[in-house]
């Protein structure tokens, strides 16, 4: 395998070329070798994690391609999920070039009934990836992989998120406790919440049951500690910012945060999870936010399928999110003129379509914004973060 053509390999006019596709899980590792000149893909099983047996096989595929006298190169793609990004740079400071493929990018089967086995996935995989070497676009998609300063950059946002969840289970269920016993309107996050518990009368007039009580109190006690991480880390994000050093990504945090409704914490969600990349156009914006229109043209049937949600989860719900508050906090921007002369006085689902239509343009804007400082058309600052 000589001719394949690869952009992240080393200049050189040729190779040999062996390609090595991984099928991952907890217990058991997968791997398919080609090396140069083979008409048969060669299977491997190494114990899940076993990094010296890995290492073992790269060299030795290594050494039998070097038979040729050409410089050797290993190509290599698994599917990004479960083991994250460590193993790909793992392989990169083995000196081999890794690929992360989007396993939702892969063609498969169509029939109502498809076998599926270890063994079939990585013929699937190895197939995809020399079609995506040959130069077929569409053969699969290749994962962004965030280096490990941006993947930790990631962290506080996301485990707010999960915080916020935990806080909300913790003052439903509190609720619901003693919404069963009659006793209506708590306030589970008031300072007083305990000592108004003690005196809490049931709906035909008893005192609480003393086993609930105590349930309640302990359910108390983990959501004031909830609520304590998630007030530490909105510190520690807004510290960040007040130190930010020009060119970081706390630097965009504050650069957007200046623009009037979007607010520390809706910024500091968009650069850590979309604006810490670089992007070439505006249709790359909109793709990794999922934000692309579906088509589905076919004969006479033409519709579209709403956008393809394709891109990051997190960042798309903020960006929908931080559309509706672009339309209250910034009536009088180009951008909020639009959408309302095209809903007009509409309510209910085409309010809900227009939005995702403005929430592509705002990510539009705000990268332009972050990459060139032209603030968008009427937008107005906030005086102070």
């Amino acid at each position: 395998m000589t001719d394949l053509v690869c952009p992240d390999a080393p200049a050189a006019t040729e190779y040999a070329t062996v390609c090595v596709a991984w099928e991952l899980s907890k217990a058991e590792w997968k791997l398919g070798m080609l090396l140069p000149g083979a008409q048969q893909m060669s299977r491997f099983a190494i114990k899940g994690g076993d990094l010296a047996a890995a290492a073992a096989r790269l060299a030795a595929a290594r050494a039998k391609a070097a038979r040729s006298g050409l410089p050797v190169r290993i190509l290599s793609c698994y599917e990004a999920g479960f083991e994250g990004h460590w193993l790909h740079r793992w392989l990169e400071g083995q000196g081999v070039v890794s690929h992360e493929v989007d396993p939702s990018s892969i063609e498969v089967n169509r029939r109502a009934r498809q076998a599926k086995t270890d063994r079939i996935d990585l013929a699937r995989i190895m197939r995809a990836f020399l079609a995506h070497l040959r130069g077929e676009p569409l053969a699969c998609s290749i994962v962004h992989v965030p280096s490990p300063e941006e993947e930790d950059d990631k962290r506080p946002s996301r485990e707010r998120e999960r915080l916020l969840k935990e806080r909300t289970a913790h003052t439903n269920r509190i609720k619901a406790l003693l919404h069963a016993q009659g006793a209506r309107d708590a306030k589970p996050l008031a300072r007083d919440f305990l000592a108004r518990l003690k005196d809490a009368r049931t709906g035909d007039g008893r005192a609480l049951p003393p086993r609930l009580a105590a349930e309640i109190a302990r359910e108390h006690e983990r959501l004031v500690l909830v609520d304590k991480q998630i007030a530490a880390i909105e510190a520690e994000s807004k510290a960040e910012c007040q130190k930010a050093a020009p060119g970081s990504s706390s630097a965009k945090v504050v650069q957007l945060a200046r623009l009037k409704g979007l607010g520390i914490t809706g910024a500091q969600v968009l650069v850590k999870e979309a604006f810490y990349r670089r992007f070439a156009n505006r249709r790359q914006v909109g793709g990794s936010f999922g934000l692309a229109g579906t088509p589905y043209n076919s004969g006479e049937q033409e519709r579209d399928q709403g956008i393809s949600k394709a891109g990051n989860r997190r960042a798309r719900t903020i960006a929908v999110e931080l559309a509706w508050r672009w339309v209250l906090w910034q009536p009088e921007s180009e951008l909020a003129r639009w959408f309302k002369a095209r809903v007009g006085d509409a309510k209910g689902r085409v309010r809900r379509i227009a939005i995702v239509a403005l929430a592509r343009k705002l990510m539009v804007a705000l990268w332009r914004y972050l990459e060139t400082g032209v603030v968008p058309s009427g937008a107005v600052l906030s005086a102070s973060l």
